[in-house]
């Protein structure tokens, strides 16, 4: 075999002649060749469907430019600006706020007790974990549809049980003091089973030999629950927290589907507001401004929660 064929791929060795260089110099530039080969059809979609938009759309955002091609002269920071002095753009920048913080806590205290209800050994255990991750396959059309119907006044499920129970019903998704529950709730039922399956996943990987020894040393269900369980299940909590907050400050389907943003713009979140002002509005530009200023809070938001979960795991 010659020497040139031992070298270690890229590398020369210490006296290496001329030819054996060449050689070297030959397959490190083949494999590069073949390593961009590789790696161009990635580099194409995220150029086309990421970069592209992303910067194109931050230009748009110092411009007037219309829906229609009019308009669009360069107008600097005027539409952050105007974006930062609308009192609607703040309005369903706080109710996307508010909706992030109602569904959170449930869909991630939901998700563990029924990922805990499930791995405790109920009986029927494949009918169980297929309805609770059963909702999460529907398209969210279909969810909001159907909790479009439950919620009806008149002939809704909600109102019929409320009313076996003495409780007067009530219009949910026109009053002003539901509307935005009454969502939370179609969320909650809507999503929980993708939680459900990564805390499931996370339980069925919690080392069985922790229980057994505790078992050995006296510890009950309940102190197996909270000195083994819900610790070893906090890198899960922590991702699933990331996860639902960064999901919830994007919702726009289902609150568009099911109240449009009203009543009264009580459940209009940044999202619906920057399709109106593009889309109906016409006003890319401004759009686009608004759409910016949301991105730098999603990114404040993720640099807290990385922040947070950096102290926490330092302790």
């Amino acid at each position: 075999m010659s020497s040139a064929a031992t070298a270690a791929p890229g590398r020369t060795r210490p006296g290496s002649t001329t030819s054996e260089r060449s050689v070297i110099r030959a397959q490190r530039s083949r494999d590069t060749r073949i390593g961009w080969l590789f790696v161009t059809p990635f580099v194409v979609v995220f150029a086309m469907f990421l970069l592209w938009p992303l910067l194109h759309g931050f230009y748009l955002s110092f411009t007037g430019e219309s829906i229609t091609g009019a308009g669009g002269a360069f107008l600097g920071l005027d539409n952050y600006a105007e974006a930062l002095r609308d009192p609607i753009m703040w309005r369903s920048m706080l109710n996307t706020l508010w909706f992030t913080v109602l569904s959170t806590v449930p869909l991630v205290l939901v998700a563990l007790v029924m990922a805990l209800l499930v791995f405790q050994g109920l009986p029927g255990q494949w009918l169980w974990r297929l309805s609770f991750f059963m909702s999460f396959l529907l398209a969210s059309t279909v969810a909001a549809q159907f909790w479009i119907w439950m919620y009806n006044p008149q002939l809704g499920l909600v109102n019929y049980l409320l009313s076996g129970l003495g409780i007067e019903g009530q219009a949910w998704l026109q009053d002003t003091k539901w509307a935005m529950l009454a969502v939370v709730v179609e969320t909650l039922w809507w999503t929980v089973g993708f939680n459900f399956l990564l805390y499931l996943t996370a339980l069925q990987n919690i080392p069985e030999q922790q229980y057994e020894a505790s078992a050995l040393d006296g510890a009950g269900r309940w102190r197996q629950l909270w000195s083994i369980t819900i610790p070893q299940l906090g890198p899960t909590t922590v991702l699933i927290v990331i996860l639902q907050i960064l999901a919830s400050l994007k919702v726009f389907d289902q609150i568009y589907i099911m109240t449009q943003g009203g009543p009264g713009g009580v459940t209009r979140p940044v999202v619906q507001y920057i399709f109106e002002s593009g889309f109906t509005g016409y006003r890319f530009g401004y759009a686009s401004a608004i759409a910016y200023i949301f991105f730098a809070v999603i990114i404040i938001v993720s640099l807290a929660q990385v922040g947070f979960t950096s102290r926490r795991n330092a302790r």
